[in-house]
């Protein structure tokens, strides 16, 4: 009896190990995935895109967690279809003195569905703690996640742009889509 106990006990322990978490780090697939920005002045809305985003997840394809994130785009690879602008909006954020925006995750929380990614957020050499929700859809080999978050120019300590001597909003809203692939 003693020996059944101690055979089947350890064949639960084994089962036990192999569904035990194993993330693995996954990479941003740059051909499918985007960041942008928008940016609101009474006249005018702002659309810019980059294609360029440099990110990572830790993830577990079996569990279904994304337990860290980390992220790096170029602030001058985003376009916004008028030169002039990106331009001027390269010389607004001191592009050459602060040519990327960072972010690493401190905590992720699953939420159904969806993740809250909250974290740092490195813009114009100022470091804030943010909070980004996301969707994630989970794949065989490939995890996708769309997400938002907002952020205030001032905040980041950017003045922010005029046209007409009007100012832009303070908000400046950023929207991911990520599509990531085992390493």
């Amino acid at each position: 009896m003693k020996k059944t106990i101690a055979v089947i006990t350890t064949a639960y322990m084994s089962m036990m190990v192999t569904v035990q978490a194993h993330p693995i780090v996954m990479t941003i697939d740059k051909t499918q995935s985007t960041v942008s920005y928008d940016l609101t002045h009474p006249l005018h809305e702002v659309h810019a895109v980059s294609k360029e985003t440099e990110s990572e997840i830790d993830a577990d394809l079996q569990t279904k967690q994304i337990t860290k994130v980390v992220a790096e785009v170029d602030v001058t690879t985003f376009d916004s279809g008028n030169s002039n602008r990106d331009s001027h909006a390269m010389e607004v954020i001191d592009a050459i003195t602060y040519p990327d925006v960072e972010f690493t995750s401190s905590s992720v929380e699953q939420k159904g569905d969806s993740v809250e990614v909250n974290g740092s957020l490195t813009f114009h050499g100022v470091t804030k703690n943010i909070s980004i929700m996301a969707a994630v859809q989970w794949g065989a080999s490939a995890v996708t996640v769309d997400g938002r978050f907002t952020i205030s120019l001032t905040a980041f300590k950017i003045d922010r742009p005029s046209l007409l001597m009007i100012p832009v909003d303070d908000a400046l809203r950023f929207t991911l889509h990520g599509v990531y692939n085992k390493k």
